[in-house]
């Protein structure tokens, strides 16, 4: 892989969800190229990988980002700790169930929402005073090409209410020199998770539906597999830097083809 080393120098980053996954892999790269980067996760545990962070200055924050509390705290705290937020990477979500829509229970699509939709637009929201003192910025969300999938209605309905933030605060904050942007991956091969995303555990039910949804997104992309985490990594940092200032209210498939 290769890397700019000052790609970010001068710039303050918050990743949230930065913890594990993509996320984690986000932070420690704008790390390396040279910003100064806030990790925010609810899991403690993202203190060891602020730690493992080389290159620019990198620190970490635990919140709960499916609360406005939550993220307005991290935002004011990278304010404070690092003078101010130029660049805003929403990475929390992550589908909880695979099940056939009819299956779910009412309590069930709550969570999904709250997990993959209400951190990003709580996030976008609380960055804005910061931008503006800025006078300028970047946020990226980072979506999912699951708008179209199935046995994840709930998740894809949470994703394409990601797309529309994207594109909707796009064309509201042009003109105050904010580009807002995202991306959509496909399905990503990564190292087992510390938190899994169901923590009561999958059915043999949910198992086999999971094995449906690995055998449609490998069939709907061109390439016929998953990406690695480094093949998602490189389109968000390039769409977080100052070499995609003319892109704006675009969302931009990461999957092999798949457009979702």
């Amino acid at each position: 892989m290769a890397y700019f080393p000052d790609r970010f120098a001068g710039k303050v980053l918050v990743v949230t969800g930065a913890a594990q996954g993509i996320g984690r892999a986000v932070a420690l790269r704008a790390a390396r190229e040279g910003g100064r980067v806030l990790l925010v996760d609810r899991a403690d545990f993202v203190a060891d990988v602020a730690a493992e962070a080389q290159g620019g200055e990198a620190a970490a924050f635990a919140a709960d980002l499916e609360t406005w509390d939550g993220a307005q705290a991290a935002m004011d705290f990278a304010a404070q700790r690092f003078g101010g937020i130029d660049i805003l990477i929403n990475n929390v979500g992550g589908a909880i169930r695979m099940r056939p829509f009819a299956e779910f229970e009412p309590a069930q699509i709550d969570a999904e929402i709250r997990r993959s939709l209400m951190p990003t637009l709580y996030c976008c929201h609380a960055v804005l005073p910061h931008l503006f003192a800025r006078n300028g910025g970047t946020i990226v969300n980072v979506s999912s090409n699951a708008t179209r999938g199935i046995h994840r209605v709930p998740y894809s309905a949470a994703k394409g209410g990601v797309n529309g933030i994207t594109q909707s605060l796009a064309m509201e904050l042009a003109g105050r020199n904010i580009r807002v942007v995202a991306t959509a991956p496909g399905g990503t091969e990564a190292p087992p998770r510390r938190i899994p995303r169901n923590a009561e555990g999958d059915t043999e039910a949910e198992k086999a539906w999971m094995a449906e949804v690995v055998a449609q997104v490998k069939d709907t992309s061109l390439m016929k597999r998953y990406g690695t985490i480094e093949e998602q990594v490189a389109p968000i940092l390039f769409l977080a830097s100052d070499e995609a200032s003319y892109i704006t209210g675009d969302v931009l498939p990461v999957a092999g083809g798949d457009l979702g």
